[in-house]
């Protein structure tokens, strides 16, 4: 009779600590949060349609920011093509456009109109309804990737700038969560992404 209650108690204990480690993961505490690394300065740019996009535009969804030229011959088409797969991964779940947008913005505003931006965009089957890809006054720029997203960029000659190939993950406060070394493909995928902006978008 003992050990039959014994084994009944043990049954009852190991199903409460069940119950407890579940509600704790649905609660999600406990779980590591993504820092804040830095906070989004406001800007004023030119978005691929002619339209003017400011910071808070953008504000109340979870987004990616991109800085790129478009004549990158490396890194920035790679790169382009490895967000436009979250995006569709996104379109799929009903995410993209409503809870998460991304945002690329150049560096390279002299040579990059909206028009040579909208070509690019249109080789990775962008869907501009969600993201934005946005120019203007070069310094800015270049002091808006500096100050919010860690990111230097040097000139190299006319045609071409070193510069860290960084994604950086914002929250619907303008808040930087994280920063993706885009080069780092082995642990920068697409379904990485995709799940930490779903993540973040709870």
């Amino acid at each position: 009779m003992l050990k039959r209650y014994k084994w009944t108690w043990l049954l009852l204990s190991v199903m409460v600590i069940m119950a407890g480690y579940l509600l704790v993961q649905s609660l999600d505490i406990g779980k590591q949060k993504l820092p804040i690394i830095a906070e989004v300065q406001d800007f004023s740019l030119e978005n691929v349609d002619g339209s003017t996009v400011m910071r808070d535009d953008t504000k109340g969804k979870v987004r990616l920011f991109y800085f790129f030229f478009t004549n990158c011959p490396d890194v920035c088409p790679v790169t382009t093509f490895m967000l436009s797969q979250v995006q569709d991964k996104l379109i799929k779940d009903g995410t993209f456009g409503k809870e998460a947008e991304f945002v690329s913005i150049s560096f390279d505003p002299e040579v990059d109109t909206v028009e040579e931006m909208k070509k690019f965009g249109d080789k990775f089957n962008v869907d501009y309804n969600g993201w934005y890809f946005l120019r203007g006054d070069k310094q800015k720029i270049w002091d808006l990737a500096e100050k919010s997203f860690k990111i230097a960029i040097v000139g190299n000659n006319k045609d071409n700038y070193s510069h860290a190939n960084l994604i950086a993950l914002v929250d619907r406060d303008n808040q930087v969560r994280k920063l993706y070394n885009a080069n780092d493909t082995e642990n920068v995928t697409v379904d990485v992404l995709a799940q930490d902006i779903k993540d973040l978008a709870k």
